[in-house]
């Protein structure tokens, strides 16, 4: 391991804040048809032609699936003390509803127990992006049906764990998975278009807060939060087209789940498309149900956008400025690494009324790791990215902002959805051929934090 300075302890940023590491269940843990697993939209996405790099597909994935104990104890061996990842909907239910797969429900509990063995802290999330593709067939996060299922999925959950896990997440990044794979059509499901993308928003707005409801009333002392993704949004001049485009990507990409939630409805003011939304749902009455007092709110920010008015481009009218065009720093994927990004969304959410309290629940960042002669892998970029992020959770905590937490995406290289395997985000490097794994320099980097 190549020594790096660290400008920081982590005294400083006190005894209560929360050290830990994500990953999440298609990503990791393969066996993608064992134990009575159902298909969800991932499998049946990953097997469409020119839709994954590389041909890849995540049948193995990490194999975390049979290998979840020496993970957890490289996750232990890090020093962290959350191990945050979710469960597999179709592994627990393989049609969405109906019947429970026991054998489901027997690994997440070895699961559990292999955490609270070692004093890792469980964080489990209830959704990240695999919907079971029985609940597809009939319309997934369109069809109004999927709400009623998500509830009853997440009371499986809730009685089957409840009694050992407190801190729950109950949708990892709504707009991520609803714009890319409901919108753009470059995600699982493939469907493109407003016709997919608006009911879809509004069932899933629904959805995050009938899941917190559900784990309130079933999980004594739980803990309860939702996963956001969000970037600062900086508009390209000081021009008011320029500035309008700002304030509408600002109410979709940060604002779109997190102001329902808070009681406010949908942001409509700065996204006047939204009112469709509000239209269609009229009769439902539905506006008090979209509130959830959640506990925490999970910050999940890896780039600033620098947006400007493209009259061109359809219905948003909004282009983002590339970083790569900006000559500015890039990871592997072309994010700009701006750790003030970080800051300044972390002040923008503590600033909204209803917001109790912080965690960033995902942060990293992909580069083009090399295996060195000697087997290490020497990711200094990689250390110096967390550096600078974290960098920015102190000085935000420093002025009293209310972030008690820090989770670093991820433990493992792993599917890195349509990137396949491309794209290396771990702290652990993985030999997708034998399974091997090899601790990076920026594993150790935070073992010695």
């Amino acid at each position: 391991m190549q020594q790096t300075a660290i400008p920081f302890t982590r005294k400083d940023f006190g005894d209560d804040f929360l050290w830990g590491v994500t990953i999440s269940a298609f990503q990791n843990e393969g066996a993608s048809e064992q134990d009575g697993k159902g298909a969800s939209i991932w499998d049946t996405f990953s097997r469409r032609k020119g839709k994954i790099k590389d041909k890849n597909h995540a049948l193995v994935a990490c194999d975390f699936y049979n290998r979840y104990t020496q993970d957890i104890l490289l996750a232990k061996l890090l020093g962290f003390t959350v191990f945050r990842f979710s469960l597999s909907w179709s592994r627990i239910m393989p049609n969405g509803t109906g019947s429970v797969n026991q054998a489901g429900l027997d690994y997440y509990h070895r699961v559990i127990d292999a955490c609270l063995e070692v004093g890792l802290e469980p964080y489990v999330t209830l959704y990240h992006w695999d919907l079971p593709q029985a609940l597809e067939n009939k319309g997934g996060w369109c069809h109004r049906g999927v709400i009623f299922a998500f509830e009853e999925y997440v009371r499986v959950c809730a009685r089957a764990f409840g009694n050992k896990v407190k801190n729950w997440i109950v949708l990892n990044e709504p707009f991520g998975f609803t714009a890319l794979g409901y919108m753009l059509g470059v995600h699982a499901p493939g469907k493109f278009g407003l016709s997919y993308f608006l009911p879809a928003v509004h069932h899933v707005a629904l959805a995050q807060a009938e899941g917190g409801r559900v784990l309130r009333e079933e999980v004594a002392g739980a803990n309860i939060g939702n996963a956001l993704s969000c970037s600062q949004i900086i508009p390209y001049t000081n021009k008011e087209k320029d500035m309008q485009a700002a304030r509408r990507a600002d109410a979709l990409f940060n604002r779109l789940f997190l102001e329902p939630a808070l009681g406010m409805g949908y942001p409509v003011q700065d996204f006047p498309l939204l009112k469709r939304i509000e239209r269609r749902y009229a009769l439902w009455r539905d506006w008090d149900r979209l509130a959830f007092d959640f506990d925490f709110i999970g910050i999940q920010n890896y780039f600033p956008l620098v947006v400007k008015h493209n009259p061109f481009m359809p219905v948003v009218k909004i282009s983002e400025v590339k970083a790569r065009s900006r000559n500015v720093p890039v990871t592997a994927l072309g994010w700009e690494i701006n750790g003030n990004g970080l800051y300044e969304i972390l002040k923008q959410f503590a600033a909204c009324k209803g917001v109790k309290k912080l965690i960033v629940t995902e942060g990293g960042a992909a580069f083009n790791d090399v295996r060195e002669e000697d087997g290490n892998i020497h990711d200094t970029a990689r250390i110096a990215y967390f550096r600078e992020y974290l960098a920015a959770v102190l000085k935000a905590r420093q002025e009293g902002i209310p972030v008690d937490g820090y989770f670093a995406w991820t433990l493992t290289d792993n599917f890195e959805w349509t990137e396949g395997y491309r794209a290396r985000f771990g702290l652990v490097h993985i030999n997708f051929d034998t399974q091997q794994r090899t601790i990076k320099d920026s594993g150790y980097w935070f073992r010695n934090l």
